[in-house]
């Protein structure tokens, strides 16, 4: 999965739940992002390897919604 579509794919549901979304500071590799009360550490790398993508979505469910990406 492409870092932006993920990026997109989690502001837009935020937005549709009307929870923050957003970009608090570059890491060495990563970029640090918060939605609600959690941080994500998202690679800054075009291509984010399947696990990964679906790692940082599961971490989103607690602030999103069960299995919200799947709607």
């Amino acid at each position: 999965m492409k870092r932006r579509d993920l990026v997109r794919m989690i502001g837009d549901a935020a937005r549709a739940r009307n929870v923050s979304w957003v970009f608090e500071r570059e890491g060495a590799e990563h970029e640090i992002w918060a939605i609600g009360g959690r941080t994500f550490s998202i690679p800054r790398h075009r291509e984010l390897r399947e696990q990964t993508a679906r790692a940082i979505l599961k971490a989103a469910e607690e602030e999103l919604g069960e299995r919200w990406w799947e709607r």
